[in-house]
């Protein structure tokens, strides 16, 4: 098939706002249903299995966010030089991007995995496993030993989808997280509930679902209708091609892992400022029911960050630049009224309390009421963040890692993280000092991205009436 393929013709000439959709609902539901192994875990861990079981499987989070960073790493960065070799027609280096996402999937993951097994105690000691209850640190190492070895098939259908996308495949690249999240959700109530394994049994559900995502990925290159062939001898890494894509992958790969720490350091300042390990556990459960909320609504806004990389790389690429400066604007009125949606259901009741139903037994009504306050606080300047995201988005479309890096870590590295350990030492409400940190440093975050933002559509605007 012809790299001029009618899907890459239409990255250049069609329009932005059609474009855009068509990228980012498949990307959505690629990405929602790939990030909802673990919301759906959650639910019905939460509904049948109780608090310890649900801190337990929280207190795991930050370990599997840890290996979860590695896969846009490589995904993401070798998608985003895929759509830029598109728009140039380079088909060899296309090829070699596709064959090297799989030898480093392989390589690392292979080492990575074993090293976390070695390590998982300690690791999850430095989660706060050790001053929870009993029962909620078993089931966090319940969760991990079985979930851990899975997750090489995960990541690899997670950078094979990322190509499919790249290459205007976004149907295809949906379909390989439909595939696993569809096994995941049949899976999860027979083996939790059915076989009564509780949390063992979601985390065999998402090992089957992941390996079914896996297969299905590669189905697409098997069958030969891939705009870029999979090849046997391009498997390899290219020293030419490794640096410009870790580079570019740093960004997203950064932000994860700092999301790891600030769960983890989260999870460990409730473990200091709270009295003792019910409270604790209970904090750590409200966390779990905070991070699966949060998946749910911000996957539009992730969806729409996903639909615009293509349009911004191939035009970008293609030296198009009044596209990409058109690209940027509706990609900002788009994600902003995203975040703004995303707000509402949040923070306004009744959603808080709708929301922490999802994952709350209502006969545990305390727990209801102390997930949905959480909520709510922790998300009251959500609405204020969609200048980061299109920023980061953009830098790093176009192949600007260093400046996506630090606005990718404004939020969570330079921001986010002092202020967790900053706050509770002036407020008496410890929760609530800790709750509090997210939506300061959302502020704090959109503040400091304005300006590198506004130059460079500035420069845009200069170079597309040349």
């Amino acid at each position: 098939m012809s790299l001029s393929s009618s899907e890459t013709k239409e990255l250049a000439s069609g329009k932005i706002g059609r474009l855009l959709f068509r990228y980012s609902w498949p990307a959505l539901v690629a990405m929602a249903l790939n990030s909802f192994y673990t919301v759906v875990d959650r639910a019905f861990i939460g509904h049948g299995c109780g608090v310890d079981a649900m801190a337990g499987l929280q207190l795991a989070m930050p370990v599997v966010m840890f290996l979860t960073a590695f896969g846009p790493l490589i995904g993401v960065g070798h998608a985003s030089v895929l759509s830029i070799k598109l728009g140039a027609g380079d088909r060899i280096a296309c090829e070699k991007l596709v064959g090297e996402t799989v030898a480093l999937k392989i390589a690392f993951y292979a080492v990575l995995i074993p090293l976390l097994y070695v390590f998982i105690d300690p690791l999850l000691a430095l989660c706060g496993a050790g001053e929870v209850t009993p029962g909620a640190a078993a089931a966090a190492k319940s969760y991990l030993q079985i979930v851990l070895f899975s997750h090489i098939f995960s990541h690899l259908a997670f950078g094979l989808s990322a190509l499919h996308r790249a290459e205007g495949g976004a149907i295809r690249s949906m379909m390989c997280m439909i595939v696993g999240f569809g096994a995941n959700i049949v899976l999860d109530p027979i083996l939790i509930f059915g076989f009564g394994l509780g949390v063992a049994g979601a985390a065999w559900a998402t090992n089957v679902a992941m390996l079914l995502s896996c297969l299905w990925a590669f189905s697409y290159y098997w069958t030969g209708r891939s705009v870029v062939r999979l090849r046997l001898r391009r498997i390899w890494i290219y020293p030419q091609l490794l640096a410009r894509t870790l580079s570019i992958g740093l960004a997203p790969f950064l932000q994860q892992l700092m999301s790891a720490v600030i769960i983890a350091s989260l999870q460990i300042a409730f473990t200091k400022w709270m009295p003792d390990e019910d409270a604790r556990t209970a904090e750590i459960a409200s966390l779990g029911v905070f991070s699966s909320a949060l998946i749910l609504v911000i996957m539009p806004i992730l969806g729409c960050q996903q639909g615009l990389q293509p349009i911004f790389g191939y035009n970008w690429g293609a030296r198009n630049f009044r596209r990409v400066l058109e690209t940027l604007k509706t990609g900002f009125l788009v994600t902003t009224v995203l975040c703004v949606l995303a707000f509402v259901v949040q923070v306004l009741p009744p959603f808080p309390t709708w929301l922490a139903r999802l994952f709350v037994d209502n006969a545990n009504e305390d727990l209801v009421a102390l997930c949905a306050h959480d909520l709510a606080l922790s998300n009251c300047m959500i609405w204020t963040i969609s200048i980061n995201v299109v920023a980061t988005t953009y830098f790093q479309s176009i192949g600007k890692p260093v400046v996506a890096i630090v606005l990718s870590l404004l939020r969570q590295g330079l921001v986010l993280l002092p202020i967790i350990w900053f706050l509770p030492h002036f407020l008496d409400d410890k929760p609530f000092a800790i709750w509090l940190s997210m939506p300061v440093s959302d502020v704090l975050c959109q503040l400091a991205t304005l300006l590198p933002l506004l130059l460079h559509a500035r420069f845009l605007s200069r170079v597309r009436s040349r």
